[in-house]
């Protein structure tokens, strides 16, 4: 006979509740589940490869950058919770400082950022450096480089940007060894530091970030393995000296999504963060431009 058992009723259905006051909370954890998704398809020879990705506050605009030097921007369709669509209104070259479009090592667009005054800001993967933009058909201005970028991995330069109101946030693809953590290069204030880091786990390799509308750095990154891509997201909360509160939110299974490069972030008019991925077809046959909603949940 338990010790329960042998209590009258009223002391034991007391002696329950104050057990279950007593014990601990659990924590809802937090997780991004899948809402839509989209294949997008242009008959302009030059859609695809996108890569970076910038949705507007509210949504219903959409601007991804092409890692072969274009800019693409369009709308949203919505219905309820879901898209149901998305419009291609303008592809055009990302230029150069003189204005002229990019071509060669110079085209490896990758991250895009927005600026907060209708302009944004582009990192390249080849040659690393980040230009800005104030708008449709302005030249670029190149924002002073860190000294580290001329020593970053050929091929695996500044894969992923993202900023705020204070700082911009680059982060290359590789780290360098698979025990090291991926730098985050800080730009404020006209100067650069690298005290923040983002933690490695596997074999996973930067390819996309986003400040989201709760302040947090989401990191969107993915590994290959011969027959298919997997992927993940994970934030953290952004410190003056780390990294800190690290969450896994998503990660797919082999070949449940494709190349995800592109990660960008904004909040429903009830407050839910909603993150929106791009996938990279690599200008192939055989890969196909995917645009996937999630919804920030508490299991």
């Amino acid at each position: 006979m338990s010790v329960l058992s042998r209590l009258p009723r009223t002391c034991a259905a007391l002696t329950v509740a104050a057990l279950l006051a007593a014990a601990p909370a659990v924590r809802a954890e937090p997780r991004l589940q899948e809402l839509s998704r989209l294949v997008l398809r242009n008959a302009d020879a030059r859609f695809g490869g996108l890569s970076g990705l910038a949705v507007r506050s509210d949504g219903n605009a959409w601007m991804a950058l092409g890692d072969r030097g274009i800019l693409v921007r369009g709308a949203i369709l919505r219905e309820g919770e879901r898209m149901t669509g998305a419009t291609v209104e303008t592809i055009a070259p990302v230029l150069d400082t003189k204005g002229q479009p990019v071509t060669g090592q110079l085209a490896d667009s990758e991250g895009l950022t927005m600026d907060g005054s209708g302009g944004w800001y582009v990192s390249f993967e080849g040659r690393a450096r980040i230009w800005h933009y104030a708008g449709p058909g302005a030249p670029a201005t190149a924002v002073p480089p860190a000294a580290a970028f001329g020593r970053l991995q050929t091929n695996s330069g500044l894969e992923a940007l993202a900023g705020d109101a204070s700082a911009l946030y680059a982060i290359p693809e590789r780290s360098g060894k698979m025990e090291r953590p991926f730098p985050v290069y800080r730009f404020r204030d006209g100067t650069w530091d690298e005290v923040l880091k983002v933690p490695r786990r596997g074999a996973y390799l930067v390819t996309g970030a986003d400040i989201g509308p709760d302040g947090r750095l989401y990191v969107l990154e993915r590994d290959f393995a011969f027959i298919g891509f997997r992927s993940r997201v994970r934030s953290f909360m952004l410190g003056e000296d780390a990294l800190t509160d690290e969450r896994e939110l998503m990660e797919s299974s082999l070949g449940e999504y494709d190349n995800l490069e592109g990660i960008s972030t904004w909040a429903t008019a009830t407050g839910q963060v909603r993150v929106l991925l791009v996938a990279d077809d690599n200008l192939s046959l055989l890969q196909e431009t995917e645009l996937i909603e999630f919804a920030l949940v508490d299991e």
